[in-house]
């Protein structure tokens, strides 16, 4: 197992290298001028400084292999500055974004603690209730509980976020009062009183993303059990006597999961891309408002860094799923 992780480990660095190659590429054939938000006062001579500052007027291989350096070498730097107090970055120039002129990173771990929040929360929640719910509905097959929880799960799968967010708002928010219909991301939690306001703020952003992860997890996992309920190994654990509890939550249930761990580790990383849509209906200053607002303005290096970042955490929960493979399924073995 060790063997196999440091081999997918190695072979990660080419496959990252490529994919932040294509998106450059793609990026670059982008139209648009990332100084085209610039005010119109501002003089020719100025305007072309501070495209050079940018370094807009090298060639691309030069920006390419800056970008390179910079995310690679100089970040994790300002990292282990962060942490231990050292001065390896101090001097060096970051990757800069073309709409702040901020460094990219700070932003990125700024926005983070709020995707975090809601969007993570919303995950947690999608899996908890999914899991439960899909292992009960395969266990007692065209049941009622099975056709309310299928009946379910197709809205989950129909219904856009765009769509069950405004209905939310309005009816939660404008109809009944309980919640606020905007994410106050200035917010503090210090006491209990304080404590309740983020609850109430961050339920109806939930609600709706929790809403979609629970009908794609637990319609994997009904399909899941039901293949692996009548298989031979079952009948034989209940022919020596086992308890139907032990049966199902033991051995059929951790055959059930290697498919469904596929489907939770891949979505991971879409955590921390944060959703798009939603962020945007209930104003939550997240990642996936960053990435949205950074495609208007043509902030390329802003563009790249974030899908960059996600194309590692796939690669990465990739791995993951792969090595939890051989640790449900003692029949895998990576040798």
């Amino acid at each position: 197992m060790l063997t196999f992780t440091i081999r997918r480990l190695v072979l990660s660095i080419p496959t990252l290298l490529f994919i932040s190659l294509v998106i450059f590429m793609l990026l670059q054939l982008a139209p648009g001028d990332p100084m085209a938000q610039v005010p119109l006062t501002v003089p020719p001579e100025v305007k072309q400084k501070m495209r050079e500052a940018l370094g807009l007027g090298a060639p691309v291989h030069v920006q390419y292999w800056k970008w390179l350096v910079q995310f690679f070498w100089i970040e994790p730097q300002v990292l282990i500055d962060h942490w231990f107090g050292t001065a390896l970055s101090e001097g060096k120039l970051r990757v800069i974004s073309w709409q702040t002129r901020s460094p990219v990173m700070d932003i990125v771990m700024q926005r983070m603690p709020q995707t975090l929040w809601v969007v993570g929360m919303s995950y947690v929640v999608g899996i908890l209730i999914a899991l439960p719910i899909g292992i009960y509905s395969a266990y007692r097959q065209y049941s009622v509980f099975d056709q309310v929880g299928t009946f379910v799960s197709m809205i989950g799968f129909s219904v856009p976020p765009f769509f069950s967010g405004v209905v939310v708002i309005v009816l939660f928010s404008v109809q009944l009062g309980w919640f606020p219909s905007i994410y106050d991301t200035t917010h503090v939690v210090t006491d209990w009183d304080s404590f309740v306001i983020q609850f109430k703020q961050m339920i109806m952003p939930v609600m709706v993303l929790a809403l979609q992860t629970t009908a794609q997890i637990s319609r994997f996992m009904r399909a899941s059990m039901l293949d692996n309920l009548n298989q031979d190994y079952v009948r034989t654990a209940r022919a020596k006597g086992l308890r139907e509890s032990a049966v199902v939550l033991v051995h059929v249930l951790r055959n059930s999961m290697i498919p469904v761990i596929t489907v939770i580790a891949l979505g991971i990383p879409g955590i921390f891309g944060g959703a798009i849509i939603t962020e945007t209906l209930f104003k939550v200053n997240g990642i996936g408002q960053l990435l949205l607002t950074a495609l208007f303005a043509n902030d390329l290096p802003m563009v790249m860094t974030l899908t960059f970042i996600f194309a590692i955490l796939i690669v990465l929960f990739n791995l993951i799923a792969d090595v939890l493979y051989g640790v449900l399924d003692p029949r895998i073995r990576y040798d």
